[in-house]
């Protein structure tokens, strides 16, 4: 079996962002109006919460492995970006709220992409 580097996580610039992302999210989501608790809000929660899950499982794993974990982080990344618009279109959040956090999801996915190409080497 091959050695490889186990990541602590918390020590992650990429962790860090995403866990930002998801408080960011479940303070605006309970913001909601309460007909959404089983609808957007469920859906930006749970989509919010797997993006640092999904890096903290993978951190545990072989670079490859951890690269998978963080392509399904940067998934829940944009499908999340998709859900901001959505609750902007809803007037849930206003439209410079939703840009800065636009921008938030964007620098997390830049940084996650760097770090993926550097476990790829």
């Amino acid at each position: 079996m091959s050695s490889f580097k186990r990541h602590n996580f918390k020590r992650l610039k990429i962790w860090q962002m995403a866990l930002d992302l998801s408080k960011i999210t479940l303070d605006l989501t309970d913001t909601f109006p309460a007909y959404e608790k089983y609808g957007l809000k469920s859906q930006m929660d749970r989509c919010a919460i797997s993006i640092p899950s999904n890096i903290a499982e993978g951190s545990s794993r072989t670079n490859k492995s951890f690269s998978h974990f963080l392509d399904i982080s940067l998934g829940s990344s944009f499908e999340l970006q998709t859900q901001i618009l959505l609750a902007n279109h809803r007037k849930y959040l206003s439209d410079q709220r939703s840009e800065i956090f636009e921008i938030k999801i964007e620098e997390f996915q830049k940084a996650t992409m760097v770090f993926q190409n550097t476990l790829n080497l």
